[in-house]
């Protein structure tokens, strides 16, 4: 048997979790690059009865999936898995596995995003190694306005860390009710005003066909001179093009942003060097302790698997 572990950029895949059960009884290979295109996705999985994917890295489509006779298992970590066709995967009769999951990793680094952004961290420190001092004057949090695009289970703590900075906190989604926001501390207010208001928008929704392109250039558009807008839901869920152009006009303060359209952000994008963006790799779940507990879960799976063959 032949298991393939996808996507593992940092190349800790086999360091994080016990293999030894599925060592014991297949051969592991592991990949720390990453390919997209459906035809280079299928040459590489072409050989694997396994492929564990982290999380939505690699597309597992039905083009792809109707090319991979061997295939046999599919471990994917977290709870879900929105790019793989689950309806081929059925009909193929491949076995599908999640894991555990915690949402602080990804709670956390949006508010290191926050605090970057308004107090100009990275162009600080940069100066400051650069042998400078003091060169831009930042934001204080306390007083103004916080605005959150999706009260689940990430944007509700959102909202609770920004109340105990002492931000006023807002929010609206396309279910949100007043009660619902009340609940999490949060006033409930219209898409406009949201977004008109805002001192801070922090973006907190899954990606589907209801929130693709959700964000679009008039809400962009009226978002204040002053304010930054904040991502670190799923890329697409904000229009790309509308988000540029705002960048680039300045109309907006800037954009803190995790997730992009395309990922890995292809080199050269403007996202990578306009002045206005504090950008990272979505590393939001990227965290030591989530890690573990997701390749902990995927070996465990893989081996029961293999075990019941």
């Amino acid at each position: 048997m032949k298991i393939a572990i996808l996507d593992d950029y940092q190349n800790v895949a086999l360091t994080m979790a016990d293999w030894s059960r599925v060592e014991s009884k297949a051969q592991i290979t592991v990949f720390t690059d990453h390919v997209g295109e459906p035809d280079a996705v299928v040459a590489r999985l072409q050989p694997f009865d396994v492929v564990c994917v982290m999380r939505e890295r690699t597309p597992l489509s039905r083009e792809v999936l109707e090319r991979l006779p061997r295939l046999k298992m599919i471990a994917s970590t977290g709870p879900g898995n929105a790019s793989i066709d689950m309806q081929a995967v059925r009909e193929r009769n491949i076995h599908v596995t999640a894991t555990g999951y915690r949402s602080a990793p990804t709670i956390e680094l949006t508010w290191a995003l926050i605090l970057a952004a308004v107090r100009n961290l990275v162009e600080e420190a940069s100066s400051l190694r650069a042998d400078g001092w003091q060169t831009l004057v930042g934001r204080e949090l306390s007083g103004r306005v916080l605005g959150v695009l999706g009260l689940g289970r990430i944007g509700s703590e959102v909202a609770r860390i920004g109340a105990v900075f002492g931000m006023d906190v807002i929010a609206w989604s396309q279910n949100l009710t007043p009660q619902r926001a009340s609940q999490a501390g949060a006033a409930w207010v219209s898409r406009e005003e949201l977004f008109g208001r805002s001192d801070v928008l922090s973006i907190h929704l899954v990606l589907s066909d209801r929130t693709r392109g959700l964000v679009n250039g008039a809400d962009i558009a009226a978002m204040k001179p002053t304010s930054w807008l904040v991502n670190t839901s799923r890329g697409p869920i904000v229009d790309e093009e509308s988000l540029l152009a705002a960048l680039r006009s300045k109309s907006i303060a800037g954009a803190a942003l995790d997730v992009f359209d395309t990922e890995p952000l292809p080199a050269g994008h403007p996202l990578r060097n306009l002045p206005n963006v504090l950008a990272t790799p979505h590393i939001g779940y990227v965290a030591e302790d989530l890690y573990r507990t997701f390749y902990s879960d995927a070996a465990a799976s893989i081996a029961a698997w293999l075990d019941g063959r």
